[in-house]
């Protein structure tokens, strides 16, 4: 598993503690736009997308600091560190971003992000992940060891995660990559996906089963919805790349998904959320298989 020397804005993701809603909204049938105002803290080099610590916007989130993209790379042309703009931000069933932004003063209450490093015990493709116990959505405790023999897929979530390229695209593309399995009549069936919130304060099994209803409907084969404790994601997260940590009642990370082999092996790992649920159904497949490599 590679070490991505990216920067560290292109994957981070901060919300607030306070969630706007509890369970997934509706998917809009047209654009929503909100005004907002905010606090640049970083603009990335492709002008692609900026880092904005904004306030709440009644509604919809809390305050939050995170990655906001734009479709015009222009709109972000002459914006630096500690500008104070207003944007509107344009929220779609499977989209976000933001424009008409404006500069209205400056500041210098910018948030120096953390430093992360390379951790050592990172491990690669190949190696065994130990095992981890984590709380499903009934209540009942699961563990990696309980699906050996079968490929699992996992990423990670929190239920009140808002943007729909954030958490909410890791669950669509786990929906689509389940439906591209379970209706290919060659597909292996030895294979479970499984989606871990870290946010144990909030997202208790009750929440989880109505979340996970949302995404996959009433019917729960092939994909389980759980939450891992905080010991749990001292243990695992470092093992896997997942940047994650809580600072003033906000939740920081990025997007990490792995896929487990038959014998508990790494087969492959997605970075970001820049891969599709073909590519993800493609390697459970190949992790399927009778002695994957």
């Amino acid at each position: 598993m590679k070490h991505l020397l990216v920067p560290f804005f292109a994957i981070l993701l901060t919300v607030g503690c306070k969630p706007e809603p509890a369970a997934p909204a509706a998917a809009a049938a047209t654009n929503q736009i909100y005004a907002v105002r905010g606090v640049v803290q970083a603009v990335l080099p492709d002008h692609r997308t900026a880092t904005i610590k904004h306030e709440k916007i009644p509604g919809y989130m809390a305050a939050m600091t995170m990655d906001l993209s734009v479709k015009d790379t222009n709109e972000l042309n002459g914006l630096s560190v500690g500008d104070e703009i207003t944007f509107n931000l344009v929220v779609t069933e499977d989209d976000d971003w933001i424009e008409k932004i404006q500069r209205t003063g400056k500041t210098a209450a910018v948030t120096p992000p953390p430093t992360w490093r390379v951790v050592e015990s990172e491990l690669k493709v190949g190696d065994t992940l130990p095992d981890y116990e984590f709380t499903s959505e009934t209540g009942k405790p699961v563990r990696f060891s309980d699906f050996r023999g079968q490929a699992v897929a996992f990423t990670f979530f929190f239920t009140s995660c808002p943007l729909p390229e954030y958490c909410p695209r890791m669950n669509k593309n786990f929906a689509e990559a389940r439906k591209i399995l379970t209706t290919d009549t060659n597909a292996p069936t030895n294979w479970e996906l499984l989606s871990i919130s870290f946010d144990s304060s909030f997202d208790t099994p009750e929440v989880l089963s109505g979340y996970g209803k949302f995404y996959r409907g009433e019917n729960a084969d092939h994909w389980i919805f759980a939450v891992a404790s905080t010991n749990t994601l001292a243990g695992l997260a470092p093992k896997v790349d997942l940047n994650f940590w809580r600072a003033n009642g906000s939740i920081s990370h990025n997007l990490r998904t792995v896929v487990l082999d038959g014998a508990g092996k790494i087969s492959h790992q997605f970075d970001g959320n820049d891969w599709t649920p073909q590519q993800l159904a493609e390697a459970i497949r190949a992790a399927a298989k009778p002695n994957a490599p």
